[in-house]
């Protein structure tokens, strides 16, 4: 999905500024990185609103559009008001195509019905992990990862080297030796009980 956003070159700093930013709809922004200095820009708060409520702009290289000039960059950090629906400041990193980046990027759970441990065993899939940092070059960016739960039986539990990665990816913690949990499938005590009863009552029905 290709996500493009615009903004506005920032001339006014300080705090004043920025609160009398907000006032006005806008949301103070930065982008860094790369050759360059860092630019303030101002952004229109709805739109920014909307698209934060994307799952892909969180993982995702945008096109961000600045006085005519656009940027690849990735949304770094967000700044919400404690309790209204008020985006106070973000943070854009400019993207090097030919520079690996680290991202956290969603794990999108597939199959989970058809899998022994839920539609065999009355088991429920218990998500140990639900996103999961990544490294490779801005063009193999995956906005998710898909988690084929098709095979797993209860009481087995699927690791991140059971990952499917697509081609370029690589996983930060397993490089490191971390070859955390992601997703198990649990018999709640219900159905533990349920089977009991019926393998007790099925034995007190054979004769002696």
């Amino acid at each position: 999905m290709k996500i493009e956003i615009s903004a506005d070159k920032r001339t006014l700093q300080g705090k004043g500024a920025s609160r009398r930013l907000r006032g006005s709809g806008k949301v103070p922004a930065i982008i860094y990185g790369g050759d360059q200095e860092a630019q303030s820009i101002e952004m229109d708060h709805n739109d920014l609103f909307h698209k934060l409520k994307l799952e892909a702009f969180h993982a995702s290289i945008l096109s961000l559009s600045v006085a005519g000039k656009t940027e690849q960059v990735l949304l770094r950090d967000i700044q919400m008001h404690p309790f209204k629906h008020q985006v106070l400041h973000v943070d854009f990193q400019r993207v090097d195509k030919n520079k690996k980046i680290h991202m956290k990027v969603p794990l999108h759970f597939i199959n989970a019905e058809i899998s022994p441990g839920v539609k065999t065993s009355g088991g429920i899939v218990t998500h140990i992990l639900t996103e999961v940092d990544i490294s490779c070059l801005p063009t193999d960016l995956p906005e998710y990862i898909s988690v084929d739960l098709a095979e797993l039986t209860a009481g087995h539990t699927l690791h991140l080297s059971d990952l499917i990665l697509p081609e370029g990816v690589e996983i930060v913690a397993l490089a490191k030796g971390d070859n955390s949990a992601i997703a198990t499938i649990v018999i709640p005590r219900s159905a533990l009980s349920d089977e009991a009863s019926a393998e007790e009552a099925s034995a007190e029905k054979k004769p002696d």
